[in-house]
Order: structure tokens, then sequence, then C-alpha cells
């Protein structure tokens, strides 16, 4: 007879022990709960614009461009996502692209035109060494920010097969035009009033 009941005994300690952490655990949830720390507005955990919330990250048009961050050809790091409050032109290109080439005097003038307005631009180079892409900024006399892409990690991202690509964002990060191919004079406005650039 003790042989079959202390097996029972056991089990009947176990589930004893298993309430009694049960219990534990929901009044320690209600006290902290009850100390605002289940509150949401006490604890955010990040800050999510009205206007953005309930939008895929994706770099597709209508959604939050994917954040990333790269070196300028001085070293210094820079982030897509600190540009929030600004329109901001992304640019994928290669030095070896002609058409590039030939759309970045456009893309340099306006943003000459509007860059006291806080209209940011980011070209980020196809994984080329730093001379070559100093080369081809001071040949072209560009004075936009240019971001080195080591392993075309941002090119991946953003799922780009072809260059040039450019993508028009608005202050809230949200894209609203995706662009492939070389702009005329006419589509860079287009796209640029998209994102409230230009007069």
């Amino acid at each position: 007879m003790l042989m079959n009941f202390q097996p029972r005994r056991g089990i009947l300690l176990n589930w004893k022990i298993l309430i009694a952490l049960v219990a534990l655990s929901t009044l320690g949830f209600t006290l902290a709960y009850a100390s605002g720390m289940g509150d949401k507005e006490a604890v955010p955990l990040y800050e999510v614009p009205a206007e953005t919330q309930g939008l895929e990250v994706a770099p597709i048009k209508s959604s939050i461009a994917p954040d990333f961050k790269l070196q300028d050809l001085g070293g210094d790091e820079v982030q897509l996502s600190n540009f929030r409050g600004h329109p901001v032109l992304i640019n994928l290109w290669a030095t070896w692209c002609g058409p590039c080439r030939l759309e970045m005097p456009a893309i340099q003038d306006r943003f000459e035109l509007s860059e006291e307005d806080g209209f940011v631009v980011l070209v980020v180079d196809f994984d080329k060494p730093v001379s070559e892409v100093k080369d081809f900024r001071d040949t072209l006399g560009l004075t936009f920010q240019i971001l080195l892409d080591p392993g075309a990690n941002v090119q991946k991202l953003y799922r780009n097969r072809t260059y040039p690509t450019s993508f028009f964002v608005d202050e809230s990060g949200v894209i609203q035009v995706h662009h492939i191919g070389l702009m005329t004079d006419r589509q860079l406005d287009d796209n640029l009033a998209e994102i409230g650039v230009g007069p």
C-alpha cells in the first residue's frame, strides 16, 4: 500500500507547487500593472508616427523605407532614420553606370535649390572603392551625401537590380515614389513634388 501511495503523494505535491507558482506569477503581474509597469504610455518602447501606424517596412510605394546605416566618403556614419522629418531622395547607383552619370547633375541642381528647406539626398554607391567614388564626385561637382555600400547590402535590402533606381521618401519615412531607370528633368520634378520638394 505504501509503495502505491508515495507516487500519488509526490504528484499531489508537484501540482500544489505548480499552482502556487502560477498564483505568485499572477500576483506579481497584477502588482506590476497596478504600479504602472503595465501602462503602455508609461513605458513606451518607441514612438510610431500616427500616419505610419500599420504600414509595413518594405522597399515599395506606400511602405516605410527600410532603415540602413552606411559610411560616407569621410568615414562618418549616416543613418536613414535620422532624417525623419525631412523629404529624402535615396538614389542607388554605380560609378560604371552611364545613365547614373547623366541624371546626377539634375539631382545636384534640385539639391542646391531645396537644401535650405531640409531636402536630403542620399546616393548609395554599388560596392566600389572610395577612391573611385571620390573621382566620380569630384568630376561632377556633387555636394550631397554619397554613401558607400560594401557588400551591396543596401542594394539587396532594397531589392535593387537596375541602375539608377530612386526612392522618394516623405517626411514620415514613407516611400511615395519608386522610380526605376534614368529620370528626365520633368520626371525628377514630378517625383520630388510627391514628397513636397520644389516650387
